[in-house]
């Protein structure tokens, strides 16, 4: 199996199955990130295609020093911020779609229990911390679901964002403690489920 880089080395000289190659790798998690962000189907499926016609143009500005992921997930970050900026929604679906693993409801999820009770408990968390990332600035929420629901490391963050490292630390922390007293508002505080002196997503 080709590498992405070999795979952009064959776009750039005329192949369009290996672009269609790295769009059919990369289409599900792009439009997966972009749709949690923007809270509408519609409007993500439109920024997706957006990033990818982007990505085309800009091809011959990829670096193969660094992972092509990090450079697309940078393309759909900017897109998306963009949106955001010019009045589009803000909230955050963390419920996973059909056949996702990588949402924030998948981890918060609970698979070793079957009590419908513990299960109830879990599905009202979601509810309540989903509200809580709607209220994020949009880098936090960016850093937030990067973080947590698309496994990305301080790194990966930095080089999408263009942020330094420094400063991605410092919005999760932030980005944590906001959602610590958000959820303590919502009534899940120090002895509930999210407790505050972690400040990280239960089960993660």
């Amino acid at each position: 199996m080709k590498t992405d880089a070999e795979l952009v080395a064959s776009a750039l000289r005329g192949s369009q199955d290996a672009y269609r190659e790295l769009v059919k790798r990369f289409e599900r998690p792009v439009y997966s990130l972009v749709v949690r962000m923007v809270q509408d189907p519609a409007a993500a499926e439109d920024l997706a295609q957006e990033v990818f016609l982007k990505a085309f143009r800009r091809l011959g500005s990829y670096d193969p020093q660094w992972k092509f992921s990090s450079w697309l997930f940078k393309i759909a970050h900017n897109t998306t911020i963009d949106y955001l900026r010019r009045g589009g929604p803000a909230t955050v679906p963390l419920e996973a779609e059909e056949g996702d693993k990588g949402g924030l409801g998948a981890v918060l999820a609970d698979g070793t229990t079957a009590d419908p009770q513990a299960m109830a408990e879990r599905r009202d968390l979601a509810r309540s911390l989903e509200r809580a990332i709607a209220q994020l600035r949009p880098e936090y929420r960016q850093a937030v679901l990067m973080f947590y629901a698309h496994g990305a490391s301080y790194q990966d963050i930095c080089e999408v964002t263009g942020l330094p490292l420094g400063t991605v630390k410092t919005n999760l922390h932030r980005a944590r403690k906001e959602l610590a007293q958000a959820m303590t508002s919502l009534g899940w505080g120090p002895k509930g489920e999210m407790a505050g002196e972690t400040g990280r997503v239960p089960g993660s």
